[in-house]
This record gives C-alpha cells, structure tokens and sequence, in this order.
C-alpha cells in the first residue's frame, strides 16, 4: 500500500514527530488541526465560529493535497474547550457539511496547548484509487 504523508511546515511536525495528513491508500486523515495560520499566529481569538470555520478551510486545503475532497469526508472529530459554544462550531461545520454529513463528534477537553485555542478537529476522508 502506497502511503502519502503530508507536512505543514509547522514547528510541531518536527518537534513531536507526526504528519499533518497522511493517505493510506484511499484513506485520508488528517491530524489535530487548529486555528494557527502560515505566520504561527492564532486566528478568531475568542471566536469559535472563526476558528472553526479558518481550521475547515485548512482541512480542505489538505485533503486536495491528498487527493480527496470535502465532499469524501467521513468523519470529523471536535474537540472543544466550552461545550457550551456548540452552538457557533456546529454553524461553520454546517457550512461546510450541511449536505456531505459525515459522522461528527464534539468533546469537551480541558485545553490545548495554548490558552487561545477554543478547538481542534481531525478529519477522516475517503479518495479515489490511483
């Protein structure tokens, strides 16, 4: 089985030892991601529709990498730090996956490795026999 693996450049890929995203032959998953952009820098600090919504569209920018798609994914776990913010994360997951509607779960975890994080989500997708 062929296997693809997928870097982000992050600090972290190197330091802790892992992937951004990873295709197993037509599988795809793609690691813990969070609202850091290319700068290192948080976005939506203390919004987590825009963190949700900013870590999508990082997930999306993966899978094609990939060589899958939003509309291939599977399942998309959310771990959240305020369970009572639900509500402003499942309206950008909805944004993205009203239609697709792949198995989703939401955890509420203490924290993350920095204070400003409100959630991380891993992705699993399907892709396309090569």
């Amino acid at each position: 089985m062929e296997i693809k693996k997928i870097s982000s450049g992050a600090k972290w890929e190197d330091i802790v030892g892992y992937s951004r995203a990873i295709r197993a032959g037509n599988r795809v998953m793609v690691t813990g991601t969070t609202s850091v952009d290319e700068n290192g820098e948080i976005t939506g600090v203390g919004d987590a529709y825009a963190q949700t919504k900013f870590i999508f569209q990082k997930i999306k920018k993966y899978l094609e990498e990939a060589g899958s798609s939003m509309e291939q994914v599977v399942w998309n776990r959310m771990f959240v730090t305020d369970i009572s913010m639900w509500e402003d994360i499942a309206r950008a997951h909805a944004e993205f996956f009203k239609d697709i509607k792949p198995c989703a779960t939401m955890v509420e975890v203490k924290g993350f490795i920095h204070p400003d994080m409100l959630i991380e989500i891993e992705t699993e997708a399907i892709a396309e026999p090569k």
